[in-house]
């Protein structure tokens, strides 16, 4: 196995969930935003991951032999798209936002689950420091042979 790939793997991977985390954090601090400049409540954005080498499926690279797994060559952030599911609508005749039925329509997001992708894009940000480590003690102890 490629020491130099693997750091590379793990970069690509540290990047990903950077800006996976970084969405998440816009969703949250936008979880009560009933206007934006397009009009309407702030929608859900979702970081869609692929891998780096799209041209195998997750399938074919099973298929291969183990060492042929490393092929893939980390992962990516392939977009930003917005999520579509419903806004919630709450009735509240007071609220400047409210439709002349009363009601306003606020986010579709969710912070406990927000908070639930936060965490587990934390975690796998520190994997991927761990593997990245790992790897630079395999360097280490080459050199020191």
């Amino acid at each position: 196995m490629n020491l130099i790939k693997s750091l590379n793997i793990s970069a690509s991977g540290l990047s990903a969930e950077r800006l996976r985390m970084d969405v998440i954090s816009s969703n949250i601090a936008n979880a009560n935003s009933t206007r934006t400049e397009g009009g309407g409540p702030y929608r859900r954005q979702v970081a869609l991951l692929s891998p780096r080498n799209d041209r195998e499926n997750f399938q074919k690279i099973l298929d291969n032999k183990v060492n042929r797994l490393f092929s893939c060559g980390g992962v990516k952030v392939s977009g930003v798209v917005q999520d579509s599911t419903p806004f919630k609508r709450v009735y509240d005749p007071e609220h400047p936002d409210a439709s002349e039925d009363g009601y306003v329509e606020y986010t579709n997001v969710n912070v406990m689950k927000e908070m639930i992708e936060l965490m587990t894009a934390s975690r796998s940000y520190e994997a991927n420091v761990t593997a990245f480590n790992a790897t630079k003690s395999m360097f280490s102890k080459t050199l020191e042979i």
